[in-house]
C-alpha cells in the first residue's frame, strides 16, 4: 500500500527494563453458558515497562481472556489484580478508573459508536468527568478542544472532528480508540488485535505507541493472531492453546517455527524427535 514514505514494519525498540508487577492473573477460568471451559486456570503477570504478547490460533480462548481481564465477561474462578488490588469484581468503568486501558478486538462493534462524532468517541469513556459534563449536559467546547488536541497528537486524518466516526478509514478509526485509551494516565494497556484490517502506515504508528507506553513504564498486554506482530512487538510471548497458557517464551531466542508448533498443540522437542 502506498503511504508516501518508507514504512517500518520491524518494530524499533530498546531492551525492556521491566519493573514491578502491574497485572497479575491467577488461576483464571471462564466457562461458557453451555458448560465449555474456554479459559482454563490461566496464570501470568505483566510488569511495568514490558510488552507481553499472547499468540494463538483464533478461537483458543484469547478473546474470552481479554474480556475477563477488561471486565466484559464474568470469570468462573480465579482473580485479576491490578497494582496489588484485586479487581475481579470491578466493572469496566471501575477498571478504567483504576488505570486500565482497553483496545478491543472489534473497533466498530466494541471500540466506537460509529454513528456518533469523532469528538464524542474521543471522550466516550470520560464524558461523565467534570471536565466534560455539567449535570446532564455535555460541555461541548471542552470536548471539542480535547478532540482537536488528540487528532493532532495521534495523527488522526480528518478535516473535521465533528464528523461521524463512520467517515474515517479503518486505520484512523483505530487511532481514535488508541488516542482515547492511551492519552490519559494509565498503568496497564490491554490491546486485542490492535492492527487488524488497517493500513501499514497505521500499523507502524500503533506499534510505536505501544512501545512508547512501555518505555514510559506502562505494562502492556497485546493479543494478536498475527505471529509476526507478536514476535516483533513483544518482550515476552505467551502461547494459548485450548484455553491454557502452554508456553512462556523469549522472542529473541525462540524461532517462529517453534512458536507455531506450540500454537498447534505440539512441543518443538517432540516434533523434532518424530
Amino acid at each position: 500500500m502506498m503511504v508516501g514514505r518508507a514504512v517500518q514494519l520491524v518494530v524499533d525498540k530498546s531492551v525492556a527494563k521491566p519493573g514491578e508487577s502491574v497485572l497479575r492473573v491467577a488461576n483464571l477460568s471462564v466457562v461458557e453458558p453451555d458448560g465449555r471451559t474456554v479459559v482454563d486456570s490461566v496464570s501470568f503477570e505483566v510488569r511495568a515497562g514490558e510488552i507481553v504478547g499472547v499468540a494463538g490460533v483464533q478461537g483458543n480462548g484469547q478473546t474470552e481472556l481479554v474480556e475477563a481481564i477488561a471486565g466484559l465477561r464474568r470469570a468462573a474462578s480465579g482473580s485479576v489484580t491490578l497494582d496489588g488490588k484485586e479487581i475481579t469484581s470491578y466493572s469496566p468503568r471501575e477498571r478504567h478508573s483504576a488505570g486500565m486501558a482497553h483496545i478491543p478486538e472489534d473497533r466498530q462493534r466494541q471500540g466506537l459508536v460509529v454513528d456518533q462524532s469523532i469528538v464524542e468517541n474521543l471522550v466516550l469513556t470520560r464524558y461523565h468527568d467534570d471536565e466534560f459534563s455539567s449535570g446532564f449536559l455535555m460541555k461541548w467546547d471542552a470536548a471539542e478542544a480535547t478532540a482537536k488536541e488528540l487528532v493532532a497528537a495521534y495523527d488522526i486524518r480528518t478535516n473535521d472532528p465533528t464528523q461521524s466516526a463512520s467517515t474515517l478509514s479503518g486505520g484512523n478509526q483505530q487511532k481514535v480508540i488508541v488516542a482515547r485509551e492511551l492519552s490519559r494516565d494509565i498503568r496497564l494497556a490491554v490491546a486485542s488485535q490492535p492492527t487488524r484490517g488497517i493500513d501499514v502506515g497505521s500499523i507502524e504508528y500503533i506499534h510505536a505507541q505501544m512501545v512508547k507506553e512501555r518505555d514510559a513504564g506502562t505494562a502492556v498486554l497485546v493479543v494478536s493472531t498475527e505471529l509476526d506482530e507478536v514476535m516483533s512487538l513483544s518482550d515476552r510471548v505467551l502461547v494459548m492453546y485450548r484455553g491454557k497458557i502452554v508456553a512462556d517464551l523469549d522472542p529473541k531466542t525462540v524461532s517462529q517455527m517453534d512458536v507455531g508448533l506450540y500454537m498447534a498443540g505440539s512441543r518443538p522437542d517432540e516434533a523434532r524427535a518424530s
